[in-house]
């Protein structure tokens, strides 16, 4: 009798656990959705873009990733291509995209392709009149001699690509040598693309129509088709844009948002750390308030030594206030990837710099899905093993010559 009384609470305990763990995961996914639908309504309602539902989001890092991705996606085009970038330069990998953009001319596909007038400045000009042969609408956005001082600070820094209306791409990504390979070594560039299907696709190509419709007098024509999306998988994605001009901007809202909102955990990777003093509050503020926060920035690999020196100005506030700082070893760490409480992500062409947040064109996807959230932390949790921690109580010592050179870009901050 005892023994199967014994089995009775055995089996009674193993399904009360049972129904503890089941009422526990319950609670968890409540939360977790309850996160999600704060912060799309806050987003919605203070920067005035609707999320879209039944987008599809693929992940791509690195130029092995993303460079094949790219191309197939434009060499399958049947009718349109738009592509906008700040960054073209030079290099295998650069001829090999005004190749396929030229063929897919050719063959009867409207290609346009956008460049800013400063980024893109070293594009091989065989590059440019191959296209131009073929067929390819090129069009520059601001080009530094037609403009004013004023203007020539104010670039378009968004990345797009979108093929027939229902793919887009968007990301960090140049199309340069610098990006190709898989981050093995300081010439292989560490970054982040998406690829998107799905009703977000429209929010994207917004983007580039805006900055198209400055420097083209022709928006669209008889191959646009403005095609209905069909559902193509289950995430809530936000587009949103920011534009070069004065007074606060859409993504200093986003990111406020984000940070404002967090509970449990915020990681931010940046290729350009220059935050004004408001934000370096914010983030200590997030911090003070029990949310973990993380930021990887690049290591001694980077493209801009002066913006470097700007935001290791702030290591030592920042991590008094408990944010943990990581500096990315092997390679330049570009992307520009934010990811909230495991539930939300913010991907796109945005640092947090100066630059960034007040003067350039801009685009980032705001993906309310777990599964997307996770494998971006994932890859967080892999750059991190390839970074090293700043120790604030070290850093607080460091050479009064690595504090000099801190001081000495505090003037030009606002530019960096």
């Amino acid at each position: 009798m005892n023994v199967g009384q014994d089995q009775r609470e055995g089996r009674t305990a193993d399904t009360a656990d049972s129904t503890d763990s089941a009422e526990e995961r319950s609670t968890e996914e409540r939360s977790a959705e309850d996160n999600r639908r704060r912060l799309r309504r806050r987003l919605e309602r203070l920067i005035g873009i609707a999320a879209t539902e039944g987008n599809c989001l693929v992940p791509l890092r690195n130029g092995d990733e993303i460079f094949p991705a790219m191309l197939e996606s434009i060499r399958s085009a049947e009718h349109t291509i738009d592509m906008m970038t700040f960054v073209y330069w030079r290099g295998a990998i650069a001829r090999e995209f005004a190749e396929a953009m030229a063929e897919r001319a050719r063959a009867g596909v409207r290609v346009r392709l956008l460049l800013d007038g400063f980024g893109s400045r070293l594009i091989e000009g065989d590059l440019l009149e191959m296209m131009d042969r073929a067929g390819v609408r090129i069009a520059w956005f601001r080009k530094p001699l037609w403009l004013s001082p004023l203007k020539q600070n104010h670039r378009c820094h968004r990345k797009v690509l979108v093929v027939d209306e229902r793919t887009a791409f968007t990301g960090g990504v140049g199309i340069a040598e610098e990006w190709c390979g898989d981050a093995r070594n300081p010439g292989e560039w560490r970054d982040t693309h998406v690829q998107v299907r799905g009703p977000a696709v429209d929010g994207i190509a917004a983007a580039f129509a805006q900055n198209w419709a400055e420097c083209a007098d022709i928006l669209f024509d008889e191959r646009d088709r403005f095609v209905e999306h069909e559902p193509a998988g289950g995430a809530v994605v936000q587009v949103v844009r920011g534009s070069a001009s004065f007074g606060w901007q859409d993504m200093q809202t986003l990111l406020r948002v984000v940070l404002e909102t967090a509970q449990r955990r915020v990681r931010l990777s940046t290729a350009y750390f220059a935050p004004d003093s408001y934000f370096v509050d914010l983030l200590c503020a997030t911090a003070r308030r029990g949310v973990e926060v993380e930021i990887l920035v690049p290591g001694k690999y980077t493209d801009q030594r002066v913006c470097r020196l700007a935001g290791q100005n702030h290591y030592e506030a920042l991590t008094a206030c408990g944010v943990r700082i990581w500096e990315y070893q092997p390679t330049m760490m570009h992307a520009k990837i934010v990811t909230v409480d495991g539930t939300a992500s913010l991907v796109g062409s945005t640092n947090l710099n100066r630059r960034s947040l007040e003067h350039d064109e801009e685009v980032m996807l705001v993906v309310l899905d777990e599964d997307f959230t996770a494998m971006l932390d994932g890859h967080f949790d892999e750059d991190v093993k390839r970074s090293v921690g700043i120790e604030g109580h070290r850093w607080s010592k460091r050479p009064v010559s690595q504090r000099a050179r801190e001081l000495a870009v505090v003037p030009i901050r606002r530019f960096l």
